[in-house]
Protein backbone atom coordinates (compact mmCIF):
# COMPACT_ATOMS: atom_id res chain seq x y z
CA UNK A 1 0.00 0.00 0.00
CA UNK A 2 1.39 2.99 -1.08
CA UNK A 3 -0.16 5.72 1.21
CA UNK A 4 -2.00 8.70 -0.82
CA UNK A 5 -1.53 6.81 -4.05
CA UNK A 6 -3.49 3.45 -3.57
CA UNK A 7 -7.04 3.03 -2.31
CA UNK A 8 -7.23 1.80 1.15
CA UNK A 9 -9.41 -0.97 0.20
CA UNK A 10 -12.69 0.90 1.68
CA UNK A 11 -13.44 3.37 -1.53
CA UNK A 12 -11.62 6.51 -0.94
CA UNK A 13 -7.89 7.65 -0.89
CA UNK A 14 -5.69 8.90 1.89
CA UNK A 15 -4.23 11.95 0.51
CA UNK A 16 -0.26 11.82 0.81
CA UNK A 17 0.39 14.27 3.62
CA UNK A 18 3.88 15.82 4.45
CA UNK A 19 6.24 13.79 6.07
CA UNK A 20 7.43 15.35 9.79
CA UNK A 21 9.29 12.46 11.25
CA UNK A 22 10.55 8.87 10.47
CA UNK A 23 11.90 6.44 12.93
CA UNK A 24 12.25 3.05 13.35
CA UNK A 25 10.75 2.61 17.27
CA UNK A 26 10.48 -0.46 18.89
CA UNK A 27 7.48 0.34 20.25
CA UNK A 28 4.39 2.04 18.45
CA UNK A 29 3.63 4.14 21.43
CA UNK A 30 6.50 6.41 20.34
CA UNK A 31 4.70 7.16 17.29
CA UNK A 32 1.23 7.78 19.74
CA UNK A 33 3.32 10.02 21.99
CA UNK A 34 4.37 12.03 19.91
CA UNK A 35 1.17 12.63 17.53
CA UNK A 36 -0.21 13.35 20.66
CA UNK A 37 2.27 16.02 21.67
CA UNK A 38 2.20 17.70 17.96
CA UNK A 39 -1.18 17.68 18.09
CA UNK A 40 -0.60 16.28 15.13
CA UNK A 41 -3.62 16.16 12.05
CA UNK A 42 -3.08 14.19 9.44
CA UNK A 43 -1.59 10.15 10.04
CA UNK A 44 0.90 7.61 10.91
CA UNK A 45 2.15 4.61 8.54
CA UNK A 46 3.66 1.78 10.97
CA UNK A 47 5.36 -0.77 9.21
CA UNK A 48 5.32 -3.99 11.67
CA UNK A 49 8.43 -6.37 12.64
CA UNK A 50 8.19 -8.71 10.01
CA UNK A 51 7.54 -6.54 7.06
CA UNK A 52 10.46 -4.36 8.17
CA UNK A 53 13.24 -6.52 8.45
CA UNK A 54 12.00 -9.07 5.91
CA UNK A 55 11.75 -6.56 3.23
CA UNK A 56 7.95 -6.75 3.36
CA UNK A 57 4.77 -4.33 2.03
CA UNK A 58 2.78 -4.32 4.92
CA UNK A 59 1.54 -1.54 6.18
CA UNK A 60 -0.67 -0.01 8.68
CA UNK A 61 -2.37 3.42 8.92
CA UNK A 62 -3.57 5.57 11.83
CA UNK A 63 -5.27 9.26 11.31
CA UNK A 64 -5.17 11.93 13.70
CA UNK A 65 -6.99 15.03 14.63
CA UNK A 66 -5.05 17.59 16.67
CA UNK A 67 -3.12 13.86 18.07
CA UNK A 68 -6.19 11.89 18.95
CA UNK A 69 -6.24 9.09 16.93
CA UNK A 70 -9.64 8.50 14.87
CA UNK A 71 -9.09 5.94 11.87
CA UNK A 72 -7.12 2.42 12.24
CA UNK A 73 -6.81 0.44 8.47
CA UNK A 74 -4.65 -2.50 8.54
CA UNK A 75 -3.54 -3.11 4.30
CA UNK A 76 -2.45 -6.47 5.01
CA UNK A 77 -5.61 -8.11 6.37
CA UNK A 78 -7.68 -5.45 5.09
CA UNK A 79 -9.27 -5.28 8.03
CA UNK A 80 -10.03 -1.41 9.69
CA UNK A 81 -10.74 -0.07 13.29
CA UNK A 82 -10.59 -2.14 16.33
CA UNK A 83 -9.99 -5.32 13.99
CA UNK A 84 -6.92 -3.57 12.51
CA UNK A 85 -5.35 -2.84 16.04
CA UNK A 86 -5.67 -6.34 16.93
CA UNK A 87 -3.48 -7.50 14.08
CA UNK A 88 -0.63 -4.63 13.59
CA UNK A 89 -0.49 -5.53 17.79
CA UNK A 90 2.62 -7.38 17.58
CA UNK A 91 6.29 -6.87 19.52
CA UNK A 92 8.36 -4.30 17.38
CA UNK A 93 10.60 -2.72 16.09
CA UNK A 94 8.20 -0.89 13.65
CA UNK A 95 9.21 1.97 11.13
CA UNK A 96 6.87 5.11 12.22
CA UNK A 97 6.29 7.73 9.92
CA UNK A 98 4.44 10.71 10.74
CA UNK A 99 2.22 12.58 7.82
CA UNK A 100 0.74 16.04 8.68
CA UNK A 101 -2.33 16.93 6.54
CA UNK A 102 -4.59 19.82 6.33
CA UNK A 103 -7.83 18.97 8.22
CA UNK A 104 -10.02 20.06 5.72
CA UNK A 105 -8.31 16.53 3.57
CA UNK A 106 -9.20 14.42 6.26
CA UNK A 107 -12.82 15.57 6.80
CA UNK A 108 -14.32 12.94 4.31
CA UNK A 109 -11.80 10.28 5.11
CA UNK A 110 -12.95 10.61 8.89
CA UNK A 111 -16.61 10.15 7.84
CA UNK A 112 -15.98 6.29 7.66
CA UNK A 113 -17.29 4.62 10.99
CA UNK A 114 -16.21 0.79 9.88
CA UNK A 115 -12.83 2.35 10.57
CA UNK A 116 -13.18 4.44 13.42
CA UNK A 117 -11.28 3.44 16.44
CA UNK A 118 -12.14 5.00 20.40
CA UNK A 119 -9.52 7.68 21.28
CA UNK A 120 -7.57 5.35 23.76
CA UNK A 121 -7.86 2.37 22.35
CA UNK A 122 -4.26 2.34 20.44
CA UNK A 123 -2.55 3.34 23.02
CA UNK A 124 -3.93 0.47 24.84
CA UNK A 125 -3.53 -2.30 22.31
CA UNK A 126 -0.68 -1.46 20.47
CA UNK A 127 1.40 -0.05 23.84
CA UNK A 128 -0.20 -1.48 26.66
CA UNK A 129 0.04 2.03 27.92
CA UNK A 130 -3.39 3.21 30.46
CA UNK A 131 -1.34 6.36 31.12
CA UNK A 132 -1.26 7.06 27.65
CA UNK A 133 -4.55 6.09 26.50
CA UNK A 134 -6.27 8.58 29.62
CA UNK A 135 -4.13 11.20 28.09
CA UNK A 136 -5.79 10.51 24.94
CA UNK A 137 -9.00 10.86 25.85
CA UNK A 138 -8.72 13.69 27.80
CA UNK A 139 -7.17 15.55 24.61
CA UNK A 140 -10.21 13.74 22.48
CA UNK A 141 -13.63 16.04 22.10
CA UNK A 142 -16.28 15.17 23.71
CA UNK A 143 -18.07 14.00 20.78
CA UNK A 144 -15.53 11.15 19.94
CA UNK A 145 -15.72 10.08 24.18
CA UNK A 146 -18.61 8.72 22.66
CA UNK A 147 -17.30 6.25 20.46
CA UNK A 148 -17.18 4.44 23.77
CA UNK A 149 -13.49 2.90 24.54
CA UNK A 150 -15.20 0.17 26.97
CA UNK A 151 -17.99 -0.59 24.64
CA UNK A 152 -16.05 -2.07 21.83
CA UNK A 153 -14.52 -5.69 21.33
CA UNK A 154 -10.81 -5.20 22.57
CA UNK A 155 -8.27 -6.54 20.65
CA UNK A 156 -7.23 -9.45 22.43
CA UNK A 157 -10.18 -10.42 22.04
CA UNK A 158 -10.55 -9.85 18.49
CA UNK A 159 -7.80 -11.57 18.18
CA UNK A 160 -8.91 -14.75 20.25
CA UNK A 161 -11.58 -14.99 18.46
CA UNK A 162 -9.61 -15.25 14.97
CA UNK A 163 -9.41 -18.96 14.77
CA UNK A 164 -7.39 -18.83 11.52
CA UNK A 165 -4.84 -16.70 13.17
CA UNK A 166 -4.62 -18.95 16.21
CA UNK A 167 -3.99 -22.33 14.13
CA UNK A 168 -1.48 -20.54 12.28
CA UNK A 169 0.37 -19.71 15.56
CA UNK A 170 0.27 -23.30 16.73
CA UNK A 171 1.70 -24.21 13.12
CA UNK A 172 4.78 -21.72 13.48
CA UNK A 173 5.12 -22.86 17.07
CA UNK A 174 5.13 -27.24 16.67
CA UNK A 175 7.35 -26.85 12.99
CA UNK A 176 10.10 -24.98 15.85
CA UNK A 177 9.39 -27.13 18.21
CA UNK A 178 10.08 -30.19 16.19
CA UNK A 179 13.04 -28.24 13.99
CA UNK A 180 14.71 -27.28 17.85
CA UNK A 181 14.08 -31.22 18.83
CA UNK A 182 15.60 -32.19 15.62
CA UNK A 183 18.83 -29.94 16.82
CA UNK A 184 18.80 -31.13 19.88
CA UNK A 185 18.67 -35.15 19.05
CA UNK A 186 15.42 -35.11 20.44
CA UNK A 187 13.07 -35.55 17.61
CA UNK A 188 12.11 -39.57 18.63
CA UNK A 189 10.75 -37.85 22.05
CA UNK A 190 7.94 -35.89 20.09
CA UNK A 191 4.54 -37.10 19.92
CA UNK A 192 3.15 -36.78 16.72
Amino acid sequence: MTVGADSLGTGFRLPEGTLVRSRVVEDPGVALVTALERELTGYAVLQPQDALLLDGDRRAVLTFETGVPVLAYDAHSERGGPDALGDLAVPGPYRAELYELPASTLADVHDTPDLRVPPGMPAEELAADADLAARTRSAAPEARLADGDADDQSAVEAFLADDEKIQAIREEARAEAEQRAEEWGLDDQLDS
